[in-house]
């Protein structure tokens, strides 16, 4: 399976972890979130808002100094939905390998300026 397209890189700082140096999961999710905004917002061709997070899988903990970076790819479009799956990895600051680390889909909605549905203009680019 294709990652998708590089969405977000952040570097884990001690600010956003536990008192054991593990990055809270919180963090990884609002990164997540973010990068998933990327191509739906693309798509909508304008405002979205975050309804849904599905299926989230933790593989493995990201730690202070790991340099995560997600991929974000569409794989469901509806009449007022976008459906992405974030991958995100962890490259490890001690030795540079890198790891998957969590999956997850977001569910975009495009909205209007009042924040209701509104319908995703014909001719967005295509799903990936």
């Amino acid at each position: 399976m294709s990652r998708g397209e590089p969405a977000l890189r952040a570097l884990a700082m001690p600010a956003d972890a536990n008192p054991n140096g593990d990055i809270f999961g919180g963090w990884v999710l609002a990164q997540m979130d973010l990068a998933g905004a990327v191509p739906a917002a693309r798509r909508a061709g304008g405002r979205i808002a975050t309804v849904a997070v599905d299926a989230m899988r933790f593989h493995r903990p990201v730690f202070i100094g790991d340099l995560v970076s997600c991929y974000a790819r569409i794989v469901k479009t509806g009449t007022t939905s976008i459906s992405v799956l974030v991958e995100t990895y962890a490259e490890r600051r001690h030795d540079g390998s890198e790891v998957k680390v969590t999956e997850g889909t977001y569910v975009y909605v495009a909205i209007d300026e009042e924040g209701r549905p509104r319908p995703i203009p014909e001719g967005s680019p295509p799903v990936e």
